[in-house]
């Protein structure tokens, strides 16, 4: 079951489209993440699946329930951490989780509980009697974390949870994210590469308000190159094959879109690029043994994520995504 879900969810400021008809559902257990350049509408998304905007049209659910309608339950059932952490820097960190937990309706005896949970979690048990405005920033993330994981909700959204911070910030606070969405769903949003092929199951890449691609980063790969491609090059064994004949062969196994010619440094050596439907490398090792040919190089090669990132997000905008 979809414990989030968008559909056809647009939100107008006035005459600007921030978020321009998308649909997705996230399932339960997923980690997903929205990657996108700065005003790609990654946030507006986010403040209207929380319940914060409403949206202009279209439809979104939070574990079943609509934004819309009941805005105040779909806040009961998330964690949410804004891009600016919601901290009061005057307060101590155990009495600001005291708080929160007493917004959230925790009663004493399990606040308490709650508090030692998310200190223990967040790493912030020995920081509960210090001032939050004299922590670091990547501890105010941490205390930001605590406070949205406070009433164990089983949806996180978070926004830009690794702004402003260090590299060493970023790891740790990258391993807790990850070890959060190995029991709960957590959509996250970010414009660091880095982040989304460290942290995320599946990326969803925005521009201009519209999903432009929508799966993991080796599918958005392989859809963006037009399928797994393939260099193969092959030199003669028991016998000399002409390179026609074996390229006739190659383009014979199943699942193979079009084979490519390529210049190889070997003089005898003879070089495909092989586009294919699927990881076809078996099936060439296969048909070298069955040749009497020596592979000289077999190896599958992907579309960096920045190379990916950087074709969907140039002007103007594409109007086509892969589906996960």
């Amino acid at each position: 079951m979809a414990t989030i879900e968008a559909d056809r969810l647009t939100r107008n400021y006035g005459s600007h489209v921030a978020v321009d008809g998308i649909s997705f559902t996230v399932e339960r257990g997923e980690i997903v993440g929205f990657l996108g350049p700065n005003a790609a509408g990654k946030t507006t998304t986010m403040k209207v699946l929380t319940g914060y905007l409403a949206p202009t049209t279209g439809r979104a659910l939070v574990d079943g329930v609509d934004v819309l309608t009941d805005p105040i339950e779909v806040r009961r059932r998330i964690g949410y951490l804004p891009e600016s952490a919601p901290i009061y820097r005057d307060m101590e960190v155990g009495d600001y989780l005291d708080f929160v937990a007493r917004v959230r309706g925790l009663a004493r005896a399990e606040r308490a509980r709650a508090i030692h949970r998310v200190a223990e979690q967040c790493g912030i048990a020995d920081r509960l009697n210090q001032d939050i405005g004299s922590l670091s920033k990547g501890f105010r993330q941490r205390v930001g974390l605590a406070q949205a994981l406070v009433h164990a909700p089983d949806i996180l959204v978070l926004d830009e949870p690794t702004s402003g911070l260090d590299p060493n910030q970023i790891v740790e606070i990258r391993n807790l994210i990850r070890e959060i969405g190995r029991r709960k769903t957590v959509l996250l949003s970010t414009h660091i590469l880095s982040e989304v092929q460290a942290t995320c199951d599946r990326v969803l890449i925005l521009h201009r308000g519209r999903i432009v691609a929508d799966g993991s980063t080796e599918e958005i790969s392989v859809h963006q190159q037009g399928g797994h491609l393939i260099l193969a090059t092959f030199a003669p064994g028991v016998v000399a094959l002409p390179r026609q004949v074996v390229r006739e062969a190659v383009q014979g196994i199943a699942g193979v879109l079009r084979v490519g010619v390529v210049e190889v440094a070997e003089p005898e050596g003879a070089g495909f690029q092989v586009v294919a439907e699927r990881d076809v490398r078996a099936d060439l090792f296969r048909l070298a043994a069955d040749l009497g040919l020596v592979i000289l190089d077999l190896h599958r090669e992907t579309t960096s994520l920045e190379e990916v990132f950087g074709r969907l997000t140039r002007d103007p905008a594409p109007l086509t995504g892969v589906a996960p």
